[in-house]
């Protein structure tokens, strides 16, 4: 599918690329080598992966780069978008600064640089780390966690004013002819629609907030607003951090099911699992076509540590569920019976 206004045509999947960086276990090299590959096979003749400075304070992209030049894949094969605002640092002690206990194994430390100048910075490394390959689609990464940061409503503002800088900076590589278009990746959606109202973004990517189990009526709104005005529409994290096909965390937090924070969500999974079952559907797919057929959705963003879950995901992404599951759904008030899914 067309990535809305930016011309180009994408797969139904794109490559999440944090389990190279690392997140939550360490892998060899040969392990990250085998995901590449597997996704290229998936995905021939052109791949798309996501990737960002962040992920493993850089060593997600370094492998990726190493990867893709050791299997010499055709630099117009691949498209790369890389999540820009945070670069290297030396690491100083056992374990990094940034989202600790997330990231193992690490050989560096990461630090957030959202700014014209900062932004520019992470751009340079980025294709550094990646060994001849660049990034083509780039974004301001979770400008949503740097706005949480601010102290007052003053710190507020000059965070904001900083993310808009740092859009100047991705305006000028695209005037240059080094990136193809820009967009922004967030958690929360709110914030990509404030920065919508001041920054001609050409995608956006939605982690955690558009999926089979949450699915607000607000936000499906401006994803068709999104979708009239031409900006191509990532999905990612439909899973909620894995939760929803059985993982230990959502949304990057450990879900027990003894916490009374996570019950609505146990509750939830353990109907949804049993509809699944009785309907001979796996609970990826399901997630998966769910968050594929929403307003203005050019492709989903997946990542995985396992080559035969990529394989599984990408078929997936390809197959489509007959119309009596999602009626089943609504019935059992899983999703909403008014959901904008176009199935």
């Amino acid at each position: 599918m067309l990535l809305g206004k930016t011309g180009l045509e994408v797969p139904s999947m794109v490559i999440g690329t944090s389990s190279l960086g690392n997140l939550y276990q360490a892998s060899s090299y040969s392990e990250k080598l085998e995901l590449v590959k597997t996704a290229l096979d998936c995905f021939p003749g052109l791949t798309v992966f996501d990737s960002a400075g962040k992920y493993g304070a850089g060593l997600a992209l370094e492998s990726l780069g190493k990867a893709l030049n050791e299997l010499n894949v055709p630099k117009d094969q691949v498209i790369i978008s890389n999540k820009l605002g945070w670069r290297r640092i030396p690491l100083v002690g056992s374990e990094p600064t940034f989202e600790k206990e997330v990231w193992k194994g690490l050989e560096y430390d990461a630090i957030q640089d959202i700014s014209y100048q900062g932004i520019l910075d992470c751009f340079e490394e980025g294709n550094e780390l990646l060994g001849g390959y660049e990034s083509q689609l780039v974004s301001v990464h979770d400008p949503d966690e740097y706005l949480a940061q601010a102290k007052n409503e003053s710190d507020l503002e000059k965070r904001f004013q900083n993310i808009l800088n740092a859009y100047r900076a991705l305006a000028d590589l695209k005037k240059a002819g080094k990136v193809k278009a820009i967009g922004v990746g967030s958690k929360s959606w709110e914030v990509i629609q404030k920065i919508y109202e001041k920054v001609d973004l050409d995608w956006v990517m939605i982690a955690n907030s558009m999926t089979i189990y949450s699915h607000p009526q607000d936000l499906l709104e401006f994803m068709e607003q999104l979708e009239n005005d031409g900006v191509g529409i990532i999905n990612s994290a439909v899973f909620h951090s894995g939760f929803l096909v059985g993982g230990d965390y959502f949304d990057y937090q450990l879900a027990s099911k003894e916490s009374p924070l996570f019950q609505k969500q146990h509750q939830w999974r353990t109907s949804f699992f049993e509809l699944c079952a009785s309907q001979n559907i796996d609970p990826a797919h399901a997630c998966i076509q769910f968050g594929l057929n929403l307003p203005g959705v050019s492709a989903l963003a997946l990542n995985s540590t396992s080559p035969k879950r990529i394989q599984k995901n990408a078929a997936f992404c390809q197959t489509p569920i007959e119309p009596g599951f999602w009626k089943h759904l609504k019935e059992k008030q899983l999703i909403k019976r008014d959901s904008k899914i176009s199935i």
